[in-house]
């Protein structure tokens, strides 16, 4: 033990004790390998046997280090199919992570693999293991990191770019000269499919940088007791964990992912040592192709940059410029063979993406904190009703709200339009979007029906970081790494809309329908299904209390997603009771909810079924999306901003359909929102564009701002009694379009 009396300052007095405790209560638990670490803290060559052993609980997050990295190379591999690729291990010890690749990259497939550390007793362990895997094409270098040199190296073999993975597990923060090390790495890594991984201990600083809010950092804050307290207990052991190390790596490379994670190492509930993961690339990687750079550190606001703060540049049209997707250009005819660009110059700090990039970057501002979880699970719109009216042809650029993404799906399937901009505040329905366009590309179609038809997948953990990560931004990921465990149950009974689910059980429950709700959804005919509503479900949901509830205006935005000006436009085209009758009862005598119905389905039992779902979940409408390597996806952008910032970053004329679903029922009557909102509608559509919009209300006072700006609007379904449904969700009141004259 530490003994007491040689402690001299309070930290130090504090610090022992802490440990002693951990020793005692690893000894209650005869946790004979852990207590020889403690025992030999730094010693090495007493602890090297069983390094690997006592390590594993407190080095948290190396096996997904490996998986991601493992993930990433396939697809930079697939890009520069013979090319030679070699690994090196920066303070690899043992050869614990070399033995853990394997598992998700055979070392075999390796032209060569360098483990470099400085500590013998470790290196003799890694002899020992390699030798009994029989890799002949690992080698193991005792050597300072700040300054290796590989074998291969010599005059007439240049070590710049001759290096194709890079990772360092735990060790950036023990190597002093990190700023010669990162640059050496950078200097050797392949600057066109080079890639690093890192995977260690951290602690933040106060405020994140603009480039951090680029980058995403869920997570990654850290309170001020936790930046003092593990700053100055690992510096004990020459561990630096303060910001500068990851500061100057993501500074250094660009950022492909990044995942903030907590260590219960020990005492789960205290002790939560914060811990990184992070794989980039050279930032003289090609932008031009296949990923994408944005400038983040000059002021600008990243993603939906307004045309006069953008930067004026030319380029030919016979040299494409960056492909950044409309939000960021605005581009006008100068004379023949010139297209002027207003772009952001890229500065600093990027962000970069392996495959293509559907996620346009934003800055994390607080307004995005607000937003903790997706408020829709799924798109409570008709897209086969807004397809009779859209006449979408190939040549369209549409505007639509992100929402779940369902409605976008089925355009893309349908219409095939030039580009779909998807835009929602709410970074966490962008994230469910990415989710979907990532699985699409890299899944087949049986799992992609487990996570998004049947809402339950038993190894969603595996799929995110093997397959689907490579196609996710660093934020998407971050944001499914944490919420991992959304796919373990039904997904649909998560986020806001979620709460509504769950609430529609539970009534049933009570009442004791359950069953009849299963019958209700597989009933064959309209005569047996409308018999069951009647007499077993209508009496449940129209009951006084349930009514009572689903007017409650913390419930309807908390768990409907009605904000308080839709309700009260609601309520003032009748009561809840009429509402909830008129809605429901011309759909269960219209709709076959067992093949023609998915909304309610899903509202109904918390998933679809085969024969009942989205176009995007049957296996003719994903097999079109997935088709040709995933060509159909490239029209999608996805936004991160309100619509009014998104509609100021196209260029004129950009556009020629908009689909804002029920968006303006949220702005309360006479709003300048609204004004400001429509005439950007005006600038940015085209002539004979059209914008579609769906109402609580039967003539919404906002119809006639359309009118002022130019626009001709068009009813295409106003509710007129209980008889007949708009639509197959019928929940609105009215159905509208204006043409851009």
């Amino acid at each position: 033990m530490f003994p007491l009396a040689m402690v001299y300052h309070p930290f130090q007095l504090a610090a022992a004790v802490v440990l002693t405790t951990c020793i005692l209560w690893l000894a209650i638990y005869g946790l004979t390998p852990q207590l020889k670490f403690i025992w030999y803290c730094f010693f090495y060559e007493g602890q090297a046997d069983v390094y690997d052993t006592t390590r594993r609980g407190l080095l948290r997050g190396r096996k997904t280090m490996l998986n991601l990295s493992a993930g990433h190379l396939k697809q930079l591999r697939a890009s520069c199919p013979g090319k030679r690729l070699i690994w090196v291990d920066i303070g690899g010890g043992t050869g614990h992570n070399i033995e853990l690749m394997d598992e998700f990259f055979p070392i075999a497939e390796f032209d060569a693999v360098y483990l470099i550390d400085l500590c013998q007793p470790l290196l003799n362990v890694a002899r020992k293991r390699f030798a009994k895997r029989g890799w002949s094409n690992v080698t193991i270098l005792c050597q300072d990191a700040s300054d290796f040199v590989l074998p291969e190296w010599s005059e007439s073999n240049d070590a710049k770019g001759s290096v194709g993975f890079v990772t360092m597990s735990y060790s950036l923060s023990m190597i002093p000269s990190f700023y010669t090390l990162l640059d050496r790495i950078d200097h050797v890594l392949d600057p066109q499919h080079g890639l690093l991984g890192v995977v260690d201990f951290y602690t933040s600083g106060k405020q994140s940088s603009l480039h951090e809010k680029a980058i995403g950092g869920e997570s990654k804050e850290c309170g001020w007791l936790s930046r003092w307290f593990w700053q100055i207990w690992f510096d004990f052991d020459n561990v630096s964990l303060g910001p500068a190390r990851r500061s100057y790596l993501e500074y250094r490379f660009g950022t492909i992912k990044s995942y903030n994670g907590r260590n219960r190492f020990v005492l789960p509930f205290i002790v939560r040592i914060p811990y990184y993961i992070w794989l980039g690339r050279p930032r003289a990687a090609d932008v031009s192709r296949n990923l994408h750079a944005f400038e983040v550190e000059g002021g600008n606001t990243v993603g939906n940059t307004s045309p006069s703060s953008l930067t004026l540049i030319k380029e030919t049209e016979t040299v494409p410029p960056l492909d950044l997707g409309e939000a960021y250009l605005k581009e006008e005819t100068n004379k023949p063979g010139e297209v002027i660009i207003n772009v952001t110059p890229p500065l600093s700090s990027f962000h970069y993406h392996i495959n293509k990039p559907w996620r346009l970057p934003y800055y994390q501002q607080p307004v995005h904190k607000e937003f903790r979880t997706f408020i829709y699970s799924f798109t409570w719109e008709d897209p086969v009703v807004d397809m009779k009216y859209l006449k979408l042809g190939a040549a369209d650029s549409m505007f639509v709200i992100t929402s779940a993404g369902d409605n976008a799906l089925h355009y893309a399937i349908a219409s095939s339009p030039r580009r779909i901009h998807c835009v929602d505040m709410n970074p966490c329905q962008g994230h469910l979007l990415e989710l979907k366009l990532a699985c699409i590309r890299s899944l087949e179609f049986d799992d992609f029906f487990a996570l998004f038809g049947k809402g339950q997948h038993s190894n969603f953990r595996q799929l995110l970081d093997t397959k689907i990560a490579p196609h996710l931004s660093s934020s998407a990921y971050q944001f499914w790494r944490i919420n991992v465990n959304s796919f373990s149950s039904s997904f649909y009974l998560h986020g806001y809309s979620g709460w509504a689910l769950r609430l529609a059980q539970f009534v049933f429950g009570l009442a004791g329908v359950t069953q009849d709700v299963e019958h209700l959804c597989s009933c064959n005919t309209l005569k047996e299904q409308t018999e069951i509503w009647k007499t077993k479900i209508r009496p449940v949901l129209l009951n006084p209390v349930v009514i009572a509830l689903l007017g409650n205006p913390v419930f309807c935005w908390n768990a409907l997603g009605v904000p308080l000006n839709q309700r009260r436009m609601l309520l003032n085209e009748g009561t809840m009771y009429e509402y909830v009758r008129d809605t429901l009862d011309p759909l269960l005598a219209t709709y076959l909810l067992k093949n023609d119905n998915y909304f309610y389905q899903l509202a109904l039992l918390g998933h679809y079924s085969p024969s009942s779902c989205p176009s995007y979940l049957t296996r003719t409408g994903f097999e079109k999306l997935k088709a040709n390597n995933a060509m159909e996806l490239d029209t999608f952008r996805l936004h991160t901003d309100s619509i009014y910032n998104v509609l100021r970053g196209l260029p004129s004329w950009s556009l020629t359909r908009a689909i804002i679903m029920d968006h303006l029922d949220w702005f309360a009557p006479g709003s300048k929102d609204v004004d400001d909102e429509v005439k950007e509608f005006s600038r940015v559509l085209s002539r004979g564009g059209m914008v579609f919009w769906r109402s609580a209300g039967k003539l919404p006072s906002y119809n006639e701002v359309f009118e002022r700006c130019g626009f001709k609007v068009v009813p295409l379904g106003v509710r007129r009694g209980p008889g007949d449904a708009l639509d197959r969700v019928n929940m609105y009141a009215s159905f509208w379009k204006a043409v851009k004259l």
